[in-house]
């Protein structure tokens, strides 16, 4: 949630148009949640989005749930720390990140 906050305050500065749309549903107490952000030059319409053109999984369950939904020729940033598998597609530009990994040398476990 806070990544996708990010984005949007770093979109902000940027002069784009932001929404940020969590999502916890049963998931609220300790599970996987996400959320949907969108950056435009344009006027934003809905801030939902069935096919994305990216996506960030920070652990399996997301990447299982979501990667089928990204628009061919996106994005994929998966987090190495967590996620040993590696993307059933193709067509993705995929970036792997041990996340964890630098949060832990960091000193923000």
């Amino acid at each position: 949630m806070l990544m996708g906050q990010l984005l949007c305050y770093a979109g902000m500065q940027e002069g784009l148009k932001v929404t940020w749309m969590p999502s916890y549903g049963p998931e609220m107490r300790g599970g996987t949640a996400n959320c949907t952000v969108m950056l435009s030059s344009d006027r934003i319409g809905s801030p939902v989005t069935h096919y994305p053109s990216s996506l960030v999984a920070m652990n399996k369950a997301s990447l299982l749930k979501f990667e089928t939904a990204i628009q061919s020729g996106g994005f994929l940033v998966i987090n190495s720390s967590l996620v040993d598998s590696d993307s059933q597609r193709s067509d993705l530009t995929v970036i792997r990140v041990p996340a964890n990994q630098i949060a832990e040398e960091a000193g923000f476990p």
